[in-house]
This record gives structure tokens, sequence and C-alpha cells, in this order.
């Protein structure tokens, strides 16, 4: 199964790309031996609309076009907290039906369109607080990176 985040908005060089670099890395180095590929990450430019409602409908439509046909997981603030050993278990039941790809949805600074978060078979949370964009995108790495420890037996995840 294909692992993508797509995501609004461009990292700069600094701590979060670093840190997306490593989880990249370290995906790309154990994913193929438990069925899955390494993981891409695209980036969707922000939207210079002037209303909040437009430029997320701009930047929502351009993240659908990323997803595609892919099993889309949303992250937005609403939605379920899962815990990980949960949120591996969900992507190799996925894997296991024969799902293609799998791809991660952050919205930018102000949010999903409703028409994402329609399309995306799971909406998660880390949380009510808010968190900036750029940081989700560094957790989601991790959670992925975290559900691959999971499936192969690894230690990295402790409970």
């Amino acid at each position: 199964m294909r692992l993508a985040i797509a995501a609004v908005g461009r990292l700069k060089a600094g701590p979060e790309r670093t840190l997306i670099e490593r989880y990249q890395e370290r995906i790309g180095a154990g994913a193929r031996a438990l069925g899955f590929s390494a993981l891409d990450i695209a980036e969707v430019a922000e939207s210079r609309a002037r209303r909040e409602e437009d430029r997320r409908r701009e930047e929502g439509a351009t993240l659908l076009q990323r997803i595609g046909d892919s099993i889309a997981v949303a992250f937005d603030e609403r939605g379920r907290a899962l815990d990980s050993q949960t949120f591996a278990n969900t992507l190799a039941r996925w894997r296991d039906e024969g799902a293609a790809s799998l791809t991660c949805v952050i919205g930018g600074a102000d949010g999903l369109a409703p028409e994402v978060r329609e399309r995306a078979r799971l909406v998660l949370s880390f949380g009510a607080m808010t968190l900036p964009h750029q940081l989700v995108r560094v957790l989601v790495a991790e959670q992925l990176y975290r559900a691959m420890t999971i499936l192969a037996g690894h230690p990295y995840h402790r409970e």
C-alpha cells in the first residue's frame, strides 16, 4: 500500500522539515517488508483568495485531486482521537483488504474544506487544541512510523 501525506503549505528549512525527512527515511527503511511503500509528501500551495471560505474551497479542490482514489485520512480538530495501536491496526486492515494507497490529508491555516472531510474514510484529531499545520505534518509522519514499528513488533512503541 502506497503511503502519502498531502498537506497545504510548504515547509521551509528548519526543525520540522528535518523531522519529516527523518521519519520518511525510517518509514522507507522498513515499510516494504510490511507491505507498505516509502512515504511520499505532496505539498499543495496555499490559496491566495481573500475570503476564508474561498481559500478552503480552492485548497480542498487541490487536495481532492491529490487524494485521487486513495483511502483518505483527514486530520481535523473535529475528528476522533485514536490510540496508536488502533491506528496501526486500521492501516493493516486496509492493507490486508487490498487498498492500493492511503493519503493523510492536512489542511492549511483555515482548516479543511467540508468536501475533504466528507471524502475521508477516517477523520482524526490530535486533540481539541489548535496546532500549526507544520507541526501536524510532523505528528502524522511520526504516527505512520510508529504504526510501522507496532506492526513489525519493534520496541519503538511502548505502552
